[in-house]
């Protein structure tokens, strides 16, 4: 049996290459390709005999969606830290996408949450914003690698705003399962501002000494130790309920921008030759190890969707209302700048792997047995239809172009 497992594993990591070659040259996302690759697995395992529900039983009990999606999560906000610059010149760009991100997330969670509640009369507001915060982040595991085509300007813009996103969301998230909590709205706005304050100083001085640290082993063997101590950190803030993505995201940003953290006194202990080394080969790793975590989390989901779902006509209406605030919200979050490409910008919004790690956190004392899997299925599967068209339209327009110029 063992041996099938095995097969099984390697199959779907070549698919997922093959895929990543694909959505090179179509702009299709791979997400959508490994989701289908899940539901095909489904029916075949059925046409070979084997039992699906225990699949899907092991599955639910070993929680591997919820695990494998926190690991892709720091995997993806680390790989995007470790490619961002941070300069004088970029502070407007870097602004705006931290705005846009934000009004685009709070005005995303109201509306939908205002739909939620006309759509399923026994849900209350907290509830109806804890659901509606996993539909109002943009994906920036699909955002990333989509974006690399693009010119530096709108991929740095691109890849800070879904950052931003996926951070803000995942914040607001656990703030609002706090507030839910029967305590004062007081003391957990209190805690959770006693906690962002507390999470970014540790932030700092984490990266600080895991920089320092980790240029002075001899070791050959350190690299993958560098990404265990990262996910030990990121687990025990969680348990102490800290915002722990921002540790991710702050040792990223300080170790790919070090020679702009490391001044004064500081400078002199620095080696600059083996942080670009370490930094380098652990920006690979970490590419490679986002890429198998990623492959696994969507074949998985789309494992266990109940296709049923999907011919319900509640869920359809749902999803295409929510579809509507998701673009109508991304229009107004963008009128305070004006934006070059603003079609383009406006349809690369897609929804993915943090809107079903969120989903799969609710806790039990707010789940809502009528809300359906499929509204998340439908929203994933548009929005990064509606990306693949809008980067589909730059490439025929940058080939028209091309040709005038010839």
């Amino acid at each position: 049996m063992e041996y099938y497992i095995i097969i099984a594993a390697s199959l779907i990591i070549i698919l997922s290459y093959l895929f990543n070659r694909v959505s090179e040259k179509s702009n299709i996302p791979s997400v959508l390709l490994l989701i289908l690759l899940g539901i095909v697995g489904r029916e075949l395992v059925g046409v070979f005999g084997i039992d699906k529900e225990r699949i899907l039983e092991i599955f639910s009990r070993i929680k591997i969606l919820e695990v494998l999606g926190t690991l892709g999560l720091i995997l993806i906000v680390l790989e995007a830290a470790l490619e961002l610059k941070i300069a004088k010149e970029k502070f407007k760009l870097i602004t705006k996408s931290f705005v846009i991100a934000l009004i685009g997330l709070l005005v995303c969670m109201f509306a939908i949450a205002g739909v939620l509640i006309l759509s399923f009369k026994e849900m209350d507001w907290t509830t109806a914003l804890i659901y509606a915060t996993p539909l109002s982040i943009l994906s920036s595991a699909i955002v990333i690698p989509s974006v690399v085509n693009l010119n530096e300007y709108d991929e740095e813009f691109h890849i800070y705003e879904s950052t931003f996103s996926d951070i803000l969301g995942i914040m607001v998230f656990y703030f609002l399962v706090e507030l839910g909590q029967p305590t004062s709205n007081i003391m957990v706005l209190g805690d959770f501002t006693f906690g962002l304050v507390i999470t970014i100083l540790l932030s700092i001085i984490l990266s600080y000494v895991l920089i320092y640290v980790f240029q002075n082993l001899e070791t050959k063997v350190k690299l993958f130790l560098m990404i265990g101590v990262l996910f030990l950190l990121f687990s025990i803030g969680k348990l102490m309920h800290l915002s722990s993505l921002l540790i991710i995201l702050v040792f990223g940003l300080i170790l790919n921008n070090y020679k702009l953290f490391f001044v004064g006194r500081l400078k002199r202990y620095l080696k600059p030759m083996a942080i670009e080394n370490i930094k380098e080969t652990f920006l690979m790793i970490t590419i490679e190890s986002a890429f198998v975590v990623r492959t696994f989390f969507f074949v998985i989901f789309g494992f266990s969707i109940a296709l049923a779902t999907l011919i319900d006509l509640k869920v359809a209406i749902v999803s295409a209302v929510v579809l509507i605030i998701i673009y109508a919200s991304r229009f107004l979050s963008f009128l305070p700048y004006k934006h070059d490409n603003l079609r383009r910008a406006i349809a690369i919004a897609p929804r993915g792997l943090i809107t079903l790690l969120l989903f799969y956190s609710i806790p039990e004392e707010f789940y809502f047995e009528d809300f359906k899997s499929g509204i998340l299925l439908f929203v994933i599967i548009v929005t990064s239809l509606v990306m693949t068209s809008g980067l589909m339209k730059k490439d025929e327009k940058e080939e028209v172009e091309i040709s005038e110029v010839e």
